[in-house]
């Protein structure tokens, strides 16, 4: 899915569940926004369904899923299937968070294109949804 806004990707940064810490998104949404990103910020408390409603309103080119409640196995399939439902299959899903390792290989197969996990570097992050989406680097 290409952006309609003269080339700039649009992130959808999410927060499923019940988790109520939210800086490290709110990190990663300002350095993808300062990276040239259109980022578009869900708040806290997000259901999978509101999460979906939300990238496909906004024409995402990307989601990435913070999630420290260690409730991952549960939204990120939800999530994945509702987003299969809806027949978006060109939004490239990451996540992010307090992710065991022995969970990352299972998130992969069921679609997730990369897990970002704590003290992942920022360049990375940006780095991997620009090669991801095909888009040039921003500014």
């Amino acid at each position: 899915m290409q952006s309609a806004f003269a080339g700039k990707l649009r992130v959808v940064v999410a927060k499923p569940g019940l988790d109520g810490h939210d800086r490290g998104a709110k990190i990663i949404a300002r350095a993808l926004r300062d990276a040239g990103m259109e980022v578009i910020y869900t708040g806290l408390h997000q259901t999978p369904e509101q999460i979906v409603e939300t990238v496909i309103q906004e024409d995402a080119d990307a989601i990435g899923l913070s999630i420290l409640s260690g409730a991952h196995m549960t939204l990120v399939p939800r999530i994945v299937e509702l987003l299969e439902e809806q027949g978006v299959d060109d939004v490239i899903v990451t996540v992010g968070g307090t992710i065991p390792s022995h969970d990352i290989p299972e998130l992969k197969r069921l679609g997730v294109a990369a897990v970002f996990t704590p003290g992942a570097v920022l360049r990375d992050i940006i780095d991997f949804l620009v090669q991801s989406t095909g888009e040039r680097t921003p500014v």
